[in-house]
């Protein structure tokens, strides 16, 4: 079977008390966006944090007794990447302060900030710190959501539900996702990604401003990602349509097709290019090695193989057998 997802886990008990908590920082000072970090238990850190890579996403799965981080401008200039950072509280007690809003974040609460801001970030768990705190943090890339900077800044250090609506999916996905690694395939990494991201957009421009407030511009991304979300779900159906993912979100064929106008594509196209990266990543799968290539096909919706021949040779300048076999193990 195709391994789990690539992670590597970092736990301060390997190493004797004392070193414990420099462990810790030297974590922190080769991360992408360095912390200033101190805490009451310095002389014996035992924490872990476990790394998950999803593409275009980071997870990471904190536990440890408290912190207190700040992110400074020198430390910006050090290193400024183009991330936010979106942060889920599982135990324990988290503050985040960031361009004057400053929130207290409890268990099953969001909060979002800019890692090429200064920022202050905390998080202590229960009786002074001998209960463990602990949180789910994705590292999210600028150009991967569809907001730019200027809109989501009311939100930098704001609080946001993960119990109810769209806050409750993106929780749960979180959460199962950073608890179970193992159980899903290094092959379906970039499709995790694409629902961790359409789930955090979507959360994100509801909680911008009030639903009839929502500018345009959010509302038409919120849609599209709602849309590219059902058609991800059911390419396996060989009817899946225009017009059938137009009556699933209540709106005409017209309305879907002005919603694609700027994505440079169209909906039968996103479609098919989909289906396509689906069977392209099931040829590489050590798993499915012993799949006939029109099963494959069949299982994301292409019923005639002669077409999806055709289809895979003018997306990959080769034909699928041919492409297996350049990338068998």
């Amino acid at each position: 079977m195709d391994a789990g997802l690539h992670q590597h886990v970092l736990d301060t008990e390997q190493v004797p008390a004392p070193e414990r908590f420099g462990l810790w920082l030297d974590m922190i000072a080769d991360s992408p966006a360095p912390l200033r970090v101190r805490t009451a238990h310095a002389d014996n850190f035992v924490a872990r944090a476990e790394f998950i890579e999803l593409g275009r996403m980071r997870l990471i799965r904190y536990r440890y007794p408290s912190v207190d981080c700040v992110r400074t401008a020198k430390l910006i200039q050090r290193s400024d990447p183009d991330y936010y950072c979106l942060a889920l509280t599982l135990t324990g007690t988290g503050v985040a302060g960031q361009e004057g809003q400053r929130s207290q974040c409890r268990p099953g609460e969001f909060t979002f900030y800019d890692c090429s801001r200064p920022h202050e970030v905390s998080h202590h768990g229960l009786d002074g710190g001998r209960e463990h705190a602990s949180s789910v943090v994705a590292f999210l890339p600028y150009d991967a959501l569809p907001l730019s900077q200027g809109r989501l800044a009311p939100l930098f250090a704001g609080r946001m539900s993960g119990t109810e609506g769209i806050g409750a999916l993106l929780a749960d996905y979180l959460i199962q996702l950073s608890s179970h690694p193992e159980q899903y395939h290094a092959a379906d990494a970039e499709r995790l990604a694409g629902i961790g991201l359409d789930l955090t957009s979507t959360m994100l421009g509801r909680h911008l401003v009030s639903e009839d407030e929502i500018p345009t511009e959010v509302r038409r991304r919120a849609l599209l990602a709602q849309v590219r979300s059902h058609i991800r779900q059911h390419l396996g159906n060989a009817t899946l349509s225009p017009r059938g993912v137009a009556d699933a979100h209540h709106i005409s064929v017209r309305s879907l097709h002005r919603l694609f106008e700027d994505e440079e594509t169209t909906v039968a196209a996103y479609i098919r290019d989909q289906r396509l990266e689906r069977c392209r990543l099931d040829l590489t799968d050590p798993a499915l090695r012993d799949h006939p290539i029109q099963h494959i096909a069949g299982r994301w919706g292409f019923r005639d193989k002669a077409h999806f021949s055709r289809a895979f040779r003018a997306a990959y300048q080769e034909t699928p057998q041919a492409y297996r076999a350049r990338h068998r193990p």
